[in-house]
């Protein structure tokens, strides 16, 4: 049976011929905006209309597998796809704001040999309704409503959202529709390894449905980076710096790049003199990392005073920041999506 989320006005107004289009605007607000579980649930909709739509199609929510929490709030969520096949999520609260964070791929084909997912290979792009549909999820779960309290979006899951574009931007311009989630892209953010001729498609999409990029560095020089990130043999480091300098900024905002910090690997104060070099002429801001150990992992996470060293050397050329990490005791921290089993399961 096909399922509505992920289809945009125009796909669902193509399975209502002779339909005024006002009525695809009806069931897309109320799958979207409204969050109605059933085709049932949707007000308004001629009785036969409702039939005909019920006998082919779902609104498509997912279904949850598992559910863990962390002494910090943090719940790490695996949901199951239709296919049978899991994927994760994450939601973290804040006072002001909560975070999703969400997964555009089940696994990864990255190899970044930092990370847990990328222990997983690559087994399938998730389709647009399946990333709405975490949303769905989550949203759900915790209450959570875009008018009610700021919700930010960091696609930083599982999987290289960039190989994965055409579904990406179509779950987000849905995220940022006013009729759909009403979510602002000023409030979503796209990470990625360096996928240079998708960052050049993801560039030329109009102002008002791109979100924010973030560059996942992690390393110094060339040699240094291929070793840490194995994509670099296929896009190098300099190639992907010059991408970052052409890319088009908007008044408001600054490229991120986020630097995962491995003891004796590449934190030390050589590294980060050699960092900002590498990003001068770029109007960034860097997020530092320290890592998130897990199984399988072979580093190790270098002491508060490296890190803060690092983080006192690249303030001096641009905003740098050191990530707290969310959710570290049960695995929901960046680069620990493994679909691993904790202690720490609720409901």
């Amino acid at each position: 049976m096909a399922t509505l989320l992920g289809m945009e006005e125009l796909d669902i107004a193509a399975l209502m011929p002779g339909e005024p289009a006002w009525r695809a605007r009806q069931v897309y607000e109320a799958i979207y905006n409204k969050r109605v579980e059933t085709i049932e649930r949707i007000n308004g909709l001629p009785k036969a209309l409702r039939a005909s739509l019920c006998a082919e199609h779902s609104v498509g929510h997912m279904a949850r597998a598992s559910r863990y929490e962390a002494a910090d709030g943090t719940r790490r969520y695996l949901l199951s796809l239709n296919d049978g096949k899991t994927v994760e999520a994450v939601w973290m609260p804040e006072s002001t704001r909560d975070t999703l964070c969400l997964s555009t791929q089940v696994g990864c084909p990255v190899d970044c040999k930092f990370c847990l997912t990328a222990l997983m290979g690559l087994e399938r792009n998730l389709t647009a309704g399946e990333i709405l549909g975490q949303v769905i999820h989550l949203a759900d779960d915790n209450n959570l409503w875009a008018d009610k309290k700021r919700i930010n979006i960091v696609f930083m899951g599982q999987g290289e959202p960039l190989l994965n574009l055409p579904n990406l931007l179509k779950a987000i311009r849905i995220l940022s529709h006013a009729r759909g989630f009403g979510i602002s892209v000023r409030r979503m953010t796209v990470s990625t390894s360096g996928i240079i001729p998708r960052m050049a498609e993801l560039a030329a999409v109009p102002d008002a449905e791109r979100p924010r990029l973030a560059i996942s560095l992690n390393a110094s020089n060339e040699d240094q980076r291929r070793e840490l990130m194995p994509i670099t043999r296929k896009y190098h480091l300099s190639d992907l710096i010059e991408a970052c300098r052409n890319y088009p900024l908007r008044s408001w905002e600054k490229l991120s790049f986020e630097y995962v910090l491995l003891n004796g690997v590449n934190d030390s104060e050589a590294d980060a003199r050699r960092v900002a070099r590498l990003l001068a002429r770029i109007n960034c801001k860097v997020n530092l990392i320290a890592l998130n150990p897990g199984p399988g992992i072979p580093f190790e996470t270098p002491a508060p005073e490296r890190v803060a060293r690092f983080q006192e050397i690249l303030r001096r050329s641009f905003p740098t920041f050191i990530r707290r990490p969310r959710g570290l005791d049960i695995y929901a921290a960046c680069g620990q999506l493994k679909r691993m089993e904790t202690l720490a399961q609720i409901g």
